[in-house]
């Protein structure tokens, strides 16, 4: 009985302690992308805090020529063509690789509608490195606050 009481404390120092070095990590905050159209925040991911995942949080253009939200119009699946590009998560699952590394994730492109592997790096002038790749092929993006 003694023992299960240090594990409790225990458990959420070494909780906090990831908490605050995921904090710290210079992947994680608001993006804009390439092209400046539109701005993605990466965090925790909700269903897993040690992974990250990212979500547009703002586009230059929000509206469609109706006057409505931007809609994920290419995605391959019918049922998710209505959704707005506003609040869709574009990047997932990314597990740290290293000091300013993730790797393993998906990144999904709203032009397109295809989601392809990914890594994410930060770039020592501050600037984030996204790559999409096909195999063993990337083509990447450089990403500012």
């Amino acid at each position: 009985m003694m023992k299960l009481a240090y594990l409790a404390p225990a458990a959420a120092i070494a909780l906090l302690t990831a908490t605050a070095a995921q904090a710290a990590d210079p992947v994680l905050g608001d993006w804009m992308t390439v092209s400046g159209s539109a701005k993605v925040r990466i965090a925790p991911c909700a269903a897993d805090a040690a992974k990250a995942c990212g979500t547009i949080v703002w586009m230059k253009n929000p509206k469609d020529k109706a006057g409505g939200p931007q809609k994920d119009t290419n995605n391959p699946d019918p049922a998710l063509r209505t959704r707005p590009v506003v609040g869709l998560q574009l990047i997932r699952d990314f597990k740290p690789a290293g000091p300013g590394k993730w790797a393993g994730g998906k990144i999904y492109d709203p032009g397109s509608g295809k989601t392809y592997g990914s890594k994410l790096s930060a770039n020592a002038n501050g600037s984030l490195k996204v790559e999409g790749c096909i195999g063993p092929i990337c083509q990447a993006q450089t990403w500012t606050r």
